[in-house]
């Protein structure tokens, strides 16, 4: 290593430089359907379904409040210029609104229209109001109920790619800044992609240099000398730069999980560089030769960080058991991002460390007695109190076991959005105000010779959209038989009363002629070609995951007992249904994961121990740390979901890297000749120093996730941090009473 070091270094410099101009081709993306579970057959359903209709996101809407009521002519005249003005926007097929909209009339010589707002016309403002704040279709829709907010609805392309989102944000950004309205709010997939991206690309840049300064004062804090915390700081961002650039150089998209990739390349290096420099300095300390010193290091340590890095690995590799991608690509590129730390520590590191003596790297002081006492301390503390150290340990998982009991999945969009931000406050407002997001689309077969736009269709989709809007959660309801009902209240001079499908098949007839000739209601299509297929769009509250299946599974109930199989048949879809399936598959995928991980953790220790009771005693303390993860989400009411299922992978990845280290070191003291005590007191004084500086690393590491503005982070921060605690209180309590009962 010692012969071959200049070179080393030079590689490591020309890899930098390569992966400095690599990352500047790093993509990032953002698209809800990276959240649906391949594999699902109601996801395969919906996109049969859509091949005959459009994407139920394909929008962007702009609400436009004025606190003292719409009706007011300069406003209304503003409003109406925007309108038009938005048909102009990149990537807009259509757009619709109040101001623009007229209801057919049926005159004696023809069709006439009046306009559902007669904005030259203040006298008739009064009776608009009224008739609109009457009308199901606008309610809610186009119109808040207290009228002080108007809607202009934007049909986009289908599936909207990142840059057309930003060019069409970019230039709605610059047509709203030419008017004055008192408050405005978007909602929309373009919307949605630009924001979140952005959000990502600040995360990561604000996770990176937090990290970064937090780590730097814990290893002067550590080292106390310069070289010393330059190599440190050096090795790590090299392996965060390295990782980087591969991830640039194979293609990989940064998505919403990426945010975490600093933080997790900052402190596993962190960890993998202070247990490399404790093993050197302290080989030093005793008389080594550097060259000596540095073959111990990667001999004893160097071995020991690999295994504590495949491990981590393969927790992170858990994770693509997962039907969801952007948790899939995250577990493969934390994986790749480990091995990538450990290469350069090992590496480059080793023969940057190989320049210089203990004393250029570590001053050493009050700090090195303070944990050789607090590691004897600890020591002597599980030696004397064995009973109370198991009674503990049991009280405290019946304790885990009543949190883990309230787990829920009940999660809903509102907790995945940025804190503080105007996409947050936009997504509020419509929830609160309008039809707000979510989804949910039922899809409608018209049965044997019947077609979708046959009168007794029509009675059965009727029948169901008079019972969807009994439903507070559900706003929005838009199917077919909004043309012929506007066709049957244009026949009958427009009264209010008369929005409804014809009383009669007869006269149902009748209305096929002016079908054709009038607008639908809305910009969705609302039937296929071949008349055989339909639809019923709706909005749904974002009541939370669990609350939506049981309404579905109800809606579902009532359909069975009300709407007759024999003429249609009705099916739930949308993305909202899709997206909500992921709470499912959350748990199923995460057992099955973090099952196959515990199993290939097994082998690998069973290979390098070749004791099944070591075995037990590597894996008992590094469950605790998951029994603590799930009961800290019972407590703490957080909802068990895609974002924060990932906690559990990196607690057990990171967590075992303690146990290996601290058994290894037992492993190798009594292969010298010591008796158990005597090896597992040296274990102590060698090993317990640098796992517990490990652990102060990650916790205050994950700690920085507190800085973001995405709630999932926030709460991965929290509890893998409060989880990586409790697998060092573990490993240095229930590690030696377990030692000491089944090693005798």
């Amino acid at each position: 290593m010692i012969r071959y070091r200049k070179q080393i270094i030079g590689l490591f410099v020309v890899l930098a430089v390569l992966s400095g101009f690599s990352i500047f081709n790093l993509r990032f993306s953002f698209d809800f359907e990276q959240f649906f579970p391949t594999g699902d057959k109601d996801l395969e359903f919906f996109r049969d379904f859509i091949k005959d209709f459009e994407t139920d996101d394909n929008y962007m809407l702009i609400a436009v409040k004025r606190d003292s009521g719409v009706f007011n002519q300069p406003f209304l005249e503003q409003f109406h210029d925007l309108s038009l003005r938005t048909r102009q926007l990149p990537y807009v097929v259509e757009s619709q609104s109040l101001t623009m909209f007229s209801y057919p009339i049926k005159m004696p010589f023809g069709i006439t229209t009046i306009p559902a707002i007669h904005i030259d016309d203040v006298s008739r403002y009064a009776s608009d109001s009224a008739r609109l704040l009457n009308d199901e279709r606008f309610v809610q829709s186009l119109i808040s109920k207290d009228a002080k907010t108007l809607v202009i609805f934007m049909k986009t392309i289908n599936s909207i790619q990142l840059d057309q989102a930003r060019e069409h944000m970019q230039a709605l950004n610059d047509l709203m800044s030419e008017y004055d309205f008192e408050q405005y709010h978007y909602l929309g997939r373009p919307y949605f992609q630009t924001e979140l991206v952005d959000m990502q690309i600040r995360e990561i840049t604000v996770s990176a240099l937090v990290s970064a300064i937090l780590v730097a004062f814990i290893l002067f804090w550590i080292f106390r000398r310069p070289i010393g915390v330059f190599i440190a700081i050096t090795s790590i961002g090299l392996g965060m730069l390295l990782f980087l650039g591969l991830l640039a150089a194979l293609g990989r998209e940064l998505n919403a999980m990426s945010a975490l990739y600093p933080v997790l390349m900052i402190i596993v290096g962190t960890s993998d560089v202070v247990h490399i420099m404790s093993k050197y300095i302290d080989e030093l300390q005793r008389g080594k030769e550097k060259k000596a010193a540095i073959w111990i290091t990667i001999k004893e340590i160097g071995l020991a960080t690999l295994l504590t890095s495949i491990t981590t690995a393969i927790g992170f590799s858990s994770l693509i058991a997962s039907r969801i991608l952007p948790i899939r690509e995250f577990g493969f590129n934390a994986a790749l991002g480990v091995m990538v730390a450990y290469i350069t520590v090992i590496l480059f590191t080793t023969a940057a460390l190989s320049f210089f003596r203990a004393d250029q790297l570590i001053k050493f002081g009050k700090g090195h007695a303070f944990w050789q006492n607090a590691m004897n301390s600890t020591y002597h503390f599980t030696l004397n109190n064995k009973r109370s150290i198991i009674w503990g340990t049991f009280i405290t998982l019946v304790i885990f076991a009543v949190g883990i009991s309230r787990i829920n999945t009940n999660y809903n969009i509102i907790g995945n959005m940025p804190i503080g931000k105007k996409i947050t406050e936009d997504f509020k407002f419509f929830e609160a105000q309008l039809t707000g997001f979510r989804p949910m689309e039922f899809a409608i077969y018209a049965q044997g010779d019947h077609e979708a736009d046959d009168f007794a269709v029509l009675q059965q989709i009727d029948s169901l959209e008079n019972h969807l809007r009994k439903i507070p959660a559900i706003q929005g309801v838009t199917s077919i038989t909004a043309i012929y009902k506007s066709i049957n209240q244009m026949m009958n001079n427009n009264r209010q009363e008369a929005y409804r499908l014809p009383e009669s098949e007869t006269q149902f007839e009748r209305y096929h002629k002016f079908a054709n000739q009038t607008p639908k209601m809305g910009v969705n299509i609302l039937m296929s070609k071949d008349h055989k297929k339909a639809r019923i769009s709706t909005r749904v509250q974002d009541l939370g995951a669990d609350t939506l299946k049981q309404l579905g599974v109800n809606l579902d109930h009532w359909i069975t007992e009300n709407i007759d199989s024999n003429i249609v048949s009705v099916r739930r879809t949308g993305t909202g249904l899709i997206i909500d399936k992921n709470a499912e598959y959350v748990r199923e995928s995460l057992l099955k994961g973090l099952g196959m991980a515990i199993l290939i953790v097994s082998l690998l220790m069973a290979l390098l121990f070749r004791n099944m009771y070591m075995l037990i005693i590597a894996l008992i303390p590094n469950m605790i740390p998951l029994i603590l993860a799930g009961a800290l989400l019972g407590f703490l009411g957080i909802e068990l979901e895609a974002g924060v299922a990932i906690v559990f992978a990196i607690v057990f990845g990171i967590a075992v890297d303690d146990t290996i280290h601290f058994l290894s070191k037992f492993k190798l003291a009594r292969s010298q000749g010591l008796d158990l005590e005597e090896a597992i007191h040296t274990t102590f004084l060698e090993t317990g120093k640098a796992i517990c500086l490990t652990t102060i690393i990650l916790f205050f590491g994950f700690l920085v996730m507190l800085f973001s503005i995405h709630p999932p982070s926030v709460t991965i921060g929290l509890l893998i941090s409060a989880t990586l605690i409790s697998a060092l209180i573990s490993d240095l309590l229930l590690i030696p009473i377990l030692m000491r009962w089944l090693l005798k």
